[in-house]
């Protein structure tokens, strides 16, 4: 397996990452990543950068084929997985339910609540739904916000308007951390790391699904 880490969590969250390859390790997933690991072109291609994106995608094509991708990034997923051709890729989240289920992943359950942010690339894109909250129910307890599934808020940052228009994009993160914050959890779960940096802020911890399992998984190395 390739693990493919992406542009925000390979240079801007890098703890996603790191989070990402110690549950890998302790599951026993035989998995590499890439030295030189380039942009999938998702930003490329919401931004009407066709050409750019095309020849991207070529180049990494050459590259990428014949490994299962593992992506951290739902738009990297969403990319890889529907504007290339010929690539098996997986979320992380999907990966993390099935390895859960294998019984190579245990977690210590805890009387905690949290709260799930469905990414737009993963959810009503990709239709990935019920994995991510499945593996944060082996840690927690799921307390749902108002907009979910099909119908979650955005949270900003994708298709480039984070770049373009930042006050849209803190306008609309706000929203949604206010309906975060409406749950009385302490906690909000991402499955993205784009999502995650723009979600950050001072009145709830916000984390990436593997970071949530590494910090309150009680994550056993020797399982």
């Amino acid at each position: 397996m390739l693990y493919f880490r992406g542009c925000t969590a390979r240079e801007k969250q890098t703890d996603i990452a790191k989070a990402t390859e110690r549950l890998l390790e302790i599951a026993g997933v035989d998995f590499h990543t890439l030295d030189d690991e380039k942009c999938c072109g998702s930003v490329l291609l919401r931004t009407g950068f066709i050409d750019e994106a095309e020849e991207q995608i070529r180049k990494n094509t050459e590259i990428l084929k014949g490994d299962t991708i593992i992506t951290s990034c739902a738009g990297c997923y969403k990319t890889l997985k529907e504007d290339y051709e010929g690539l098996d890729v997986v979320h992380i989240s999907q990966l993390l339910y099935d390895l859960i289920k294998e019984g190579k992943l245990s977690f210590s359950k805890k009387n905690l609540d949290v709260t799930y942010h469905d990414s737009c690339h993963l959810g009503r894109h990709c239709n990935v739904f019920d994995e991510p909250r499945e593996v944060i129910d082996s840690v927690a307890n799921l307390i749902e916000m108002e907009n979910i599934r099909e119908n979650s808020l955005c949270c900003g940052a994708g298709g480039g308007v984070k770049s373009a228009y930042p006050e849209i994009a803190h306008e609309m993160a706000s929203l949604r951390i206010s309906q975060a914050k409406e749950t009385d959890c302490e906690t909000l779960v991402t499955p993205c790391p784009f999502c995650k940096l723009n979600l950050e802020n001072d009145d709830i911890e916000v984390l990436d699904l593997t970071e949530f399992l590494v910090k309150y998984g009680d994550v056993d190395e020797d399982q």
